[in-house]
């Protein structure tokens, strides 16, 4: 009688026991990490747009409701949805030398109680003009001012080409290494008057001056 073969034993991989563990903490790190990304999908995400608005105040002014940025007030007496005689802002636009940032002050107050620049240059100033012109920003003309009531070391700036012009009336600093501070009055929508005051050397970008302010102040809801 034949004794029967002997099949092999199948023989086993000393790493099969590693692989198999390795591929079943992958498959649960690959799971927790979509569970956790689909959660992170779902939860609501932070809204900048309403959080800056959070911030802001509603102040009444000449009947119309402007909300704007605490940061930009340059008085914190101003209560929410109060009413207001005028409204001091203070705006950081990229009108300095070289695109630079500085600071542009605004007065918001009712057109009845001011005169815009472009108006009083000629029914004024035209009349106060002294005979020499003064080099400055390009595409502005500078004519100093007579000493006469109160315009002494005063000097308008204009541009002589437009039928609604820029125009901004500096005055001199007091003192020899100060800067000059000009002016300007602006009429607005709905009875608003702006009163910007700002350093002599944003004249220089005279022409992105009303288009920077007016996207702040349509901001605002004031234009």
């Amino acid at each position: 009688m034949s004794t029967p073969a002997l099949l092999p034993e199948p023989q086993t991989e000393p790493h099969s026991v590693t692989y198999t563990l390795g591929a079943i903490m992958l498959v649960v790190v690959m799971l927790g990490l979509a569970l956790a990304y689909g959660l992170s999908a779902l939860a609501p995400r932070p809204q900048l747009e309403a959080t800056a608005d959070s911030n802001d105040v509603t102040v009444s002014l000449v009947g119309k409701r402007l909300s704007i940025p605490a940061a930009w007030l340059r008085s914190r007496d101003h209560k929410a949805d109060g009413f207001a005689s005028q409204i001091e802002l203070e705006l950081r636009l990229p009108l300095g030398r070289s695109g630079t940032i500085v600071p542009v002050e605004v007065t918001l107050l009712p057109l009845s109680q001011v005169r815009p620049s472009a108006s009083l240059l000629d029914g004024v100033y035209l009349h106060q003009f002294m005979p020499n012109e003064l080099a400055g920003a390009s595409g502005l003309v500078g004519k100093p001012l007579y000493a006469t009531d109160g315009y002494q070391n005063e000097t308008v700036w204009y541009d002589a080409l437009s039928q609604n012009p820029f125009v901004a009336k500096c005055m001199a600093p007091p003192e020899p290494r100060g800067v000059a501070r000009c002016l300007r009055t602006v009429a607005l929508p709905d009875g608003i008057a702006a009163v910007y005051g700002f350093d002599a050397d944003v004249l220089d970008s005279w022409r992105q001056f009303d288009p920077e302010v007016r996207s702040r102040l349509s901001r605002i809801g004031a234009i």
